[in-house]
């Protein structure tokens, strides 16, 4: 039977590549993008819905008209914009998964992916090397809601069989999207400040240390996942995933290698300061190393190459100068 792909999200910094990907892997016109507003950039490849995750009528139209066999829920609203609507975010992280594992039993969907983060740990959880199974507080909306979605998710595979996948993303690097307002994205900014000024006030401290994932990485480990035998799969709530951990001062260290002269400021009072304090600076996956192959392949340095690289000429540059 043809995969017939649904992506709910689709516009945010994973959802773009995801759904490049997934059309390069089953065809354009076997995946459906879908967000709550159009692209920026048209998508012409293939079939495209305005779609809010809470409006269960739409949703259920949406459904309806494309009977998916797998669906990806990628519609969040990430921490650090959590924290200044609160509300908002529980209504949309929460509900919005709940409408999608209902829908999913009704029309037997195969395989749903929702992502959790590495959110979901807290003040009290392990800091170094944190494992799959640890003490978890989490003290922002975003974690909680991740936390609980995670809850929800193995309760719905143990309770209705529906075979719902996630992953604990940590940090994701890109240059193709820009990022949705997460407290890792200084690893992100701090590319494009780079080029365009030389200069990044970055918003954690020097020795700020946290997990990240470049996004081909990020975006191969997903679809590996979604590949794995259900019986292979041990974890029913999100797998730990990683790539490599870093601070904001060994970036910029990386970066200079390319750029001798970029200069980086830290600004200790910003309040994702404390929501990094909060999380883990490394993570075990050995759950997902043994069920699933996952390996990263991109370490710092070629992450550090790879953006510079293709931001230059995304920004048209030459030299470090804007032409």
């Amino acid at each position: 039977m043809d995969e017939r792909i649904v992506i709910i999200g689709s516009n945010g910094q994973i959802g773009t590549e995801l759904a490049t990907a997934l059309r390069a892997k089953f065809g354009a016109q076997q995946v459906v993008t879908s967000d709550i507003r159009e692209p920026q950039i048209p998508d012409s490849e293939g079939p495209f819905e305005i779609i809010d995750v809470l409006d269960r009528k739409s949703l259920h139209l949406l459904f309806t008209k494309y009977r998916p066999t797998q669906v990806y829920l990628l519609a969040a609203m990430l921490s650090a914009t959590g924290e200044k609507h609160p509300r908002q975010a529980w209504d949309l992280n929460i509900n919005g998964l709940l409408n999608v594992l209902d829908l999913s039993i009704e029309y037997n969907v195969k395989r749903i992916f929702w992502p959790s983060s590495i959110a979901v740990f807290g003040p009290h959880s392990p800091k170094t090397n944190t494992p799959q199974y640890s003490v978890m507080d989490p003290n922002t909306v975003y974690g909680i809601s991740k936390l609980a979605g995670e809850r929800i998710c193995e309760y719905y595979f143990n309770r209705y069989g529906l075979d719902v996948r996630s992953i604990r993303y940590p940090g994701i690097i890109s240059w193709k999207a820009a990022p949705g307002g997460g407290t890792t994205d200084y690893a992100v900014h701090i590319f494009h400040e780079a080029l365009k000024s030389n200069h990044y006030a970055c918003f954690l401290a020097p020795d700020t240390a946290l997990p990240m994932l470049y996004m081909d990485d990020a975006i191969r480990g997903t679809l590996a996942l979604m590949d794995a035998p259900a019986k292979n799969l041990s974890i029913r709530s999100s797998y730990n995933l990683t790539g490599v951990s870093f601070t904001p001062a060994k970036l910029a260290d990386e970066i200079r290698n390319y750029l001798p002269e970029f200069v980086i400021t830290y600004d200790e009072n910003d309040p994702r300061q404390a929501i990094a304090d909060s999380w883990p600076n490394s993570i075990d996956d050995t759950e997902a190393q043994r069920d699933w192959g996952w390996n990263p392949r991109f370490n710092l340095s070629e992450i550090t190459a790879d953006m510079l690289t293709n931001l230059k000429e995304k920004y048209r540059y030459n030299d470090g100068k804007s032409i």
